[in-house]
């Protein structure tokens, strides 16, 4: 029987964390040799930075600005805890190395192409849900010709969380008994899914943001696991002889 999938994008389908997370080991080690304090190390820079960004997307969903926003204020925060003034042009230089962050080549997952392909194949009617500003999403999806698969049944929402997505699967009309959610984000792609009574897979990534990793805490109504690999979806779908 042909089935909904809904596809998250960013390190779904696409890398992103490898990125973010390199743009904050650059960002840390910048801020350990401005301040060359025992206080301000690499570990303690990245644990601010990060509660600093998780507020700033828990207040108002996912903007670029966030990103090199959490970087300004982690250095505002140690130059105020060592008494060192604020300087004008180190805040602008943090802003434009987090900025960075959104202008590298979009880079498919392994399997990304083989695994599209065959669930189309397989007759399913695959949907296309990411968060974050529509700009920078758009190029990601053209950068990697996505409409191929997904067509016009792309959303793109600032915010991703429970009610976000029960809003879009009433919406469009998606019959839940045969509708799957596939993401690596427990928070944003799977415990919605969980809540909206939909099908889950977790796609779990080697290097996850703290942001995503949260308790399942809502029991499924339908099926719900995990893989390591897009490879592994298609066989999900076909059943049993």
């Amino acid at each position: 029987m042909s089935q909904q999938i809904l596809f998250d994008l960013d390190d779904t389908l696409i890398y992103c964390n490898r990125y973010f997370f390199r743009t904050i080991d650059r960002f840390a080690h910048q801020l350990v040799n401005r301040f060359n304090d025992p206080s301000v190390t690499l570990d303690a820079v990245k644990a601010k930075q990060s509660e600093f960004d998780s507020e700033l997307i828990g207040q108002s969903g996912f903007k670029s600005e966030h990103f090199p926003q959490s970087f300004i204020e982690t250095y505002v925060h140690f130059a105020d805890l060592l008494g060192v003034a604020v300087s004008s042009s180190e805040k602008d230089s943090l802003w434009k190395l987090g900025m960075e962050v959104y202008a590298h080549e979009t880079e498919p997952y392994p399997y990304m192409e083989e695994t599209l392909q065959q669930l189309q194949h397989q007759g399913h009617e695959l949907h296309l849900y990411t968060g974050g500003e529509h700009s920078i999403q758009l190029r990601k999806i053209h950068d990697m010709d996505l409409k191929r698969y997904f067509d016009d049944r792309i959303y793109i929402r600032q915010v991703k969380n429970i009610s976000a997505l029960d809003e879009l699967l009433t919406e469009h009309a998606f019959e839940r008994s045969r509708t799957w959610m596939i993401g690596n984000s427990i928070r944003n792609d799977i415990v919605p899914a969980l809540h909206a009574g939909i099908h889950a897979i977790h796609v779990e990534v080697p290097d996850e943001w703290n942001y995503n990793i949260i308790q399942v805490d809502v029991k499924p109504k339908g099926q719900y696991f995990s893989v390591q690999s897009l490879q592994q979806i298609p066989s999900t779908f076909v059943p049993a002889i």
